[in-house]
Parts: C-alpha cells; sequence; structure tokens
C-alpha cells in the first residue's frame, strides 16, 4: 500500500532569551509562527526570525523549522 506524502504548512519556531533568574541562570520562552508556505527557503525564514527579533529586546536563541504533511493512501 504505497503512501502519498502532501506538504500542508511550514512552522517557524523562534526560541529567545528573557532574562536570567535571581542566581543567573537564563530564562528562555518560545513562540510559533504557523501557516508559513512549504516553498519558503531556509535562508528566507532564518531572515525573517532575526529581522523580527532585531526590532525586540530579546535576544534570539535558536530557530527551528518544522515541516507537516498530509499522508494518505494511494
Amino acid at each position: 500500500m504505497p503512501i502519498i506524502s502532501s506538504g500542508v504548512e511550514t512552522e517557524m519556531v523562534v526560541r529567545y532569551q528573557t532574562g536570567t533568574t535571581a542566581d543567573g541562570s537564563p530564562v528562555f520562552r518560545q513562540k510559533t509562527f504557523s501557516g508559513l508556505k512549504m516553498d519558503v527557503s531556509d535562508e528566507d525564514l532564518y531572515q525573517a526570525a532575526a529581522t523580527l527579533f532585531a526590532l525586540l529586546e530579546y535576544p534570539l536563541v535558536s530557530v527551528t523549522r518544522n515541516n507537516r504533511f498530509d499522508l494518505a493512501e494511494e
């Protein structure tokens, strides 16, 4: 039984530091931006995150790409 995989959307997950705890450990948060097109390049995705966080007071720690697919029988 062959399975067909169809790309649905891409999610961009950004992780950023919001400060430090009383003992000096970093405090991290993350935000997910969903509904992005599958054909966006990795470079464009990263550049969008970097540009957005350049406007904010929190430093960008990491950018993750999650691709979502629908699977169906052929």
